[in-house]
Order: structure tokens, then sequence, then C-alpha cells
């Protein structure tokens, strides 16, 4: 009975975890009270301890929320019969859709992580390094295959995770390029710059 009770879903809960994502990424997560949780949602403090043992969950919750759908997006990427400059563009397109589109959890989760408490701070740790490591493969796949230019895998990610990461500047443009024509443009500059020339 219980666990059907945990399982079942919970909108009010999941209303909790966007604005904490938002008070998160705009205050910081240490900034961030439950108290400035509960008045954005417009409830009495004590009542977010109905849906939420603690402001750590919520972050737990962010995080690994966030990482999971990553790691199962370049799996499933990773898997397809297609080559493997393909699955890195399919893999920053991801990323791109996913700063535009979830834009408050992906930030939290990319800069606010650090305040995990062990063992999540841990595990969220090897998750990051373990993306990062098949990222990396992917690109040495293709230059192994003579799709990509010879350079240091690790660094092409980097590089291509911290351009992403600056989509934060597009969000807070008042002029700013419309979505797709974002999306169009950092694909073709940072996909361009792999590709090898025959």
């Amino acid at each position: 009975m219980n666990k059907e009770k945990k399982n079942r879903p919970n909108p009010r809960r999941d209303v909790i975890i966007a604005k904490a994502a938002m008070l998160f990424r705009k205050n910081g997560y240490v900034a961030t009270s439950m108290r400035d949780l509960a008045e954005e949602v417009g409830v009495e403090a004590a009542s977010l301890y109905n849906h939420i043992s603690s402001k750590s969950e919520i972050l737990q919750d962010i995080c690994f929320r966030v990482a999971n759908k990553f790691m199962l997006n370049i799996d499933e990427v990773s898997a397809r019969p297609i080559s493997a400059l393909e699955k890195v563009e399919l893999i920053l397109r991801f990323h791109i859709r996913e700063m535009i589109n979830n834009y408050e959890e992906v930030n939290v989760s990319d800069r606010e992580w650090r305040h995990l408490p062990e063992p999540y701070l841990l595990n969220f740790q090897n998750q990051r390094k373990i993306y990062r490591q098949k990222f990396a493969s992917l690109i040495e796949e293709g230059i192994r295959s003579g799709e990509i230019n010879e350079i240091d895998a690790p660094t092409a990610v980097i590089i291509m995770l911290h351009a992403v990461s600056g989509i934060e500047s597009w969000h807070r443009s008042v002029k700013k390029i419309d979505a797709d024509q974002l999306e169009k443009n950092m694909v073709m500059i940072l996909i361009h710059g792999l590709k090898k020339n025959s």
C-alpha cells in the first residue's frame, strides 16, 4: 500500500521541484530557503514537507533526473547503426534542446551539483565522468573511421559542453534569435569543426 502511494504520480511534488529549480538557478542552492520555496509555491513552509523531506532531496531529484535522461539518450544514440559523426551530432542536438526547453533543471544540475551530500555527490561525479567518457569514445570512434579530425576527444567534449552551457546567455538576452536558428548555428559551428575534410 505504502509502495503504491510512493510510486503514484504526484503533480504537487512536480510543481515544487519546478519552482525549486527556478529558485536554485536564480539565487543559488545555498541562498534558497524552504521558506522562499514555500512562498513561491504559495503554501505554508510546513506544507512542503508533505511532499518533500528536505531541500537536499530536491537537489538530488533535479540532478539525477537530468543525469539519467542524458545517460539514457547517449546509450540509445550509441546503439544506432549510424556513423560516429552522426551520433555526436544527435547528442549535441539533445544537449541544446534540453538547455533550451528544460533550462532551469539542466542549469541547476550543471551548476549546483557540488552541494549534493554524500553518497549522492560521489555517485553524481561518477555519472558525469562516465558520461563524458562515453561521449569522448564516440569522437574517438569517428577519428578512427576517418570522419573526425585527429583531436583530443576529451577536450572536444569539454568545449562542446561549455558551448551548450553558454545558452544561459541566450536565455537572458533581450534580442535573440529563435531556438531553431540557435540550434542550427551551434551544430554548424561545432560539428563542422570536428568533421574531417575529404
